[in-house]
């Protein structure tokens, strides 16, 4: 650079810097593009910086199990155990989400909707997790009461839980007030909880509410066996309660049209082809299935709101 430029050179920036930058591209942008711009912007992306947030939810709905693997084991890596968000749907095995566990030294915020997760996998791992301050769990069929009372003995800084439930998930179901008690047992600190369409009574909600006494959210919209007294939420100042009447999508007929990522979807499946951690040397490129993909974009969760909670309601299972 010239001595007396007022300007600075796009790849003298630090990498820090770049990758709070970077942090606003696409995911295919990231892996594809900017790592052949020059050296320094390579150096950036394939380090820690860029991925202090990783959000695959979007690609991995379409992704392969064996796809969704090799990214999730790529860009953790990457980041050096250093992510404070991740965001992924459909982990397939315990594997998957043992890996997880081992590398969330800074994890924050974990959101795993629709994964294959087991009961048993959760409570061997979950002490790794203890830093978590998020979680959600939505649509995890294979997981309940004592995966949650693992989660909530561990998690002790756990201020908000994501536990929504398709109404076709329950209609084998007698009762899941296992899954409330054990919230209500483990989680007293707990600010924020969302666990539409689980079939829970009364008694087991009030059990939440008296033992979680920081609670501002309460999302018991579709849990139908729930009668909360009007006087008796009065009593909770700072509380509110969403539900249990639904006014969305699965009250009308029209199911098919309440996914996100349904086959009229704006966004296209797009595949990964990933071979060892140093994939990006000249030899080896990223195989995209369709160039239109440049307006897929990251989503970055900064918690949910209480007045949109629960309204980003999931495809069928």
């Amino acid at each position: 650079m010239e001595e007396g430029c007022e300007f600075r050179s796009w790849d003298e920036l630090i990498p820090d810097a770049l990758g709070l930058i970077f942090s606003n591209l696409s995911l295919q942008e990231l892996l594809t593009v900017i790592p052949r711009v020059c050296k320094s912007w390579r150096k950036a992306v394939m380090g820690p910086y860029c991925w202090q947030e990783i959000d695959i939810v979007e690609w991995s709905q379409r992704s392969s199990p064996e796809s969704l693997d090799r990214m999730l084991q790529m860009l953790i890596t990457r980041s050096d155990g250093s992510h404070r968000k991740l965001s992924v749907s459909g982990l397939r095995t315990d594997a998957s989400f043992s890996f997880v566990a081992d590398h969330a030294k800074s994890l924050q915020t974990l959101r795993l909707p629709r994964s294959e997760i087991s009961d048993s996998i959760v409570e061997n791992v979950a002490w790794k997790l203890s830093t978590l301050t998020f979680l959600d769990v939505s649509y995890c069929k294979k997981m309940g009461a004592p995966a949650l009372e693992a989660i909530g003995k561990h998690c002790k800084l756990l201020t908000g839980l994501r536990r929504l439930k398709h109404p076709l998930e329950i209609v084998d179901k007698l009762s899941q007030d296992d899954e409330a008690l054990a919230i209500a047992a483990t989680m007293p600190k707990l600010k924020r909880l969302e666990m539409s369409y689980l079939l829970i009574s009364t008694e087991a909600v009030l059990k939440i509410l008296t033992s979680c006494c920081e609670l501002e959210l309460l999302d018991v919209r579709g849990c139908w066996n729930v009668k909360l007294d009007e006087k008796l939420i009065k009593t909770f100042p700072c509380l509110k309660v969403v539900g249990p009447l639904v006014i969305d999508c699965y009250e009308g007929n029209g199911w098919d049209d309440c996914s996100s990522y349904s086959g009229s979807s704006g966004y296209l499946a797009w595949d990964f082809v990933a071979g060892e951690m140093d994939y990006y040397d000249d030899e080896l490129d990223v195989a995209w299935e369709d160039e239109s993909m440049d307006d897929l974009e990251l989503r970055f969760y900064d918690g949910f709101d209480a007045d949109y909670a629960g309204f980003d309601w999931a495809q069928s299972p």
